[in-house]
């Protein structure tokens, strides 16, 4: 299945969740930048409150594509043990990036959020999303962090990820809604027809119409 866009892939999710509607309270999280458009049409299809939680990979420097591990929101840290001793990385390093990336972190939570409080998770289902997911890394330190924050059910919504990846998450969420799995699974752009980077300004006024229309 190759979607026309991510509104379309999350027009369909938004079908296939439906029954979340009657689950009050309810959260729709959404992974910026990519999972935002999903995720606006998820919270439009269930009338639901969007927020995002943002997660950020901590880069090898030098070659920031090699992740050594993750930071989300709420101060969440997973690191790959494994890589940083085959790297050979001091901890004083591995903190140095942390710090670093912790701080873009930050700056663009202000930014997408403007003045808008965290929304509550304690106790909420929370539906969290994303445009595809390759390796999982990103997915999965998310789940830690939003697990600290007491929530009543974890649902992960995405369009598009590998078989074995949804296989994994499902022991770490009460669900998962994945539209496809394809067997040769190499890059999530290669399942839409349009995949162009989504801009920090879309991402707020996302969030401000999907939460102006609850008002």
């Amino acid at each position: 299945m190759v979607f026309p866009d991510r509104s379309a892939a999350g027009r369909m999710l938004g079908e296939r969740l439906a029954q979340y509607a009657n689950e009050k309270p309810l959260l729709v999280l959404a992974l910026p930048r990519g999972g935002v458009p999903v995720a606006f049409e998820i919270a439009t299809a269930l009338h639901a409150p969007l927020d995002v939680f943002l997660v950020r990979k901590l880069g090898f420097p030098g070659q920031e594509e090699l992740a050594i591990g993750a930071i989300a929101s709420g101060g969440a840290r997973l690191l790959n043990a494994a890589i940083i001793r085959s790297l050979h990385l001091p901890s004083q390093q591995v903190e140095a990036i942390t710090e670093h990336e912790t701080k873009e972190l930050e700056r663009r939570e202000h930014l997408y959020r403007g003045g808008r409080a965290v929304l509550n998770i304690d106790g909420h289902t929370v539906i969290l999303v994303d445009d595809g997911i390759a390796t999982g890394s990103s997915m999965r330190v998310a789940v830690t962090a939003l697990r600290q924050k007491n929530p009543r059910k974890m649902v992960i919504a995405i369009p598009v990820a590998p078989f074995t990846i949804c296989k994994q998450l499902r022991q770490e969420v009460d669900t998962v809604v994945c539209l496809s799995t394809p067997p040769d699974f190499y890059a999530v752009g290669e399942w839409y027809r349009e995949f162009s980077q989504v801009s920090d300004a879309t991402v707020r006024e996302l969030l401000d119409r999907a939460n102006s229309q609850l008002e």
